[in-house]
């Protein structure tokens, strides 16, 4: 049955651009923003690795719907839906970055206070690979941006909300630098750019010359 359009949607894309799959869930709103209008009850927001100061945001949604990179331990590339009172549990089942643990203490904060959505659904995928500092999307986790679209669109739908398709340049959810076409643009080869960490600081009993 058809809900409401009056409720209050935060569609969320979290994670880290910078650390390869990580990336998934800002892409993926960042798409959502490219592609399509939402009516005025509708807020994207590229969310990144801010952990706490999302809180606020959260807390104004009825329907809040999360885009994220999730170590489920699956085969890598897959996509998962998760929703209402289990998302918090696999937003912090398997933690690969300091995101995922800030935004299960989101939930736990927003509860807390009386002011939480009534309805969510995490849209996760399985990544390949995370230990890629510069790096971005391996092709099965990327492949995977059209069909979490298509599942966000597909659950809008219950509350009446119907984007209508938008061409044209789009005002960003973050800096131009950051969105997927710049950052493809200007990375570096990987045969040019070592992107698994400073080995100066790899083994911290290795003494300085």
């Amino acid at each position: 049955m058809s809900q409401s359009c009056e409720k209050n949607i935060l569609i969320l894309g979290i994670g880290n651009v910078l650390w390869a799959d990580e990336g998934f869930g800002v892409r993926c709103v960042e798409a959502l923003n490219e592609r399509y209008r939402f009516p005025d009850n509708v807020r994207l927001m590229d969310g990144g690795t801010q952990g706490i100061y999302l809180v606020q945001h959260v807390q104004a949604a009825d329907v809040l719907l999360v885009f994220d990179a999730i170590d489920y331990g699956l085969e890598p590339g897959t996509l998962k839906k998760i929703y209402d009172e289990d998302v918090p549990k696999f937003m912090g089942a398997k933690q690969m970055s300091l995101h995922q643990t800030g935004f299960q203490e989101v939930l736990a904060m927003a509860e807390f206070t009386g002011n939480y959505p009534s309805e969510l659904l995490l849209v996760g995928c399985q990544p390949v690979e995370l230990e890629d500092f510069g790096g971005s999307l391996r092709d099965e986790v990327r492949l995977q941006i059209e069909p979490a679209i298509n599942i966000a669109l597909e659950y809008l739908a219950q509350f009446s909300v119907i984007p209508t398709p938008h061409k044209g340049k789009s005002e960003g959810l973050s800096p131009e630098e950051l969105t997927i076409q710049c950052y493809e643009a200007g990375r570096p080869a990987e045969e040019e750019a070592f992107r698994k960490g400073d080995p100066r600081f790899l083994n911290k009993n290795e003494a300085c010359d």
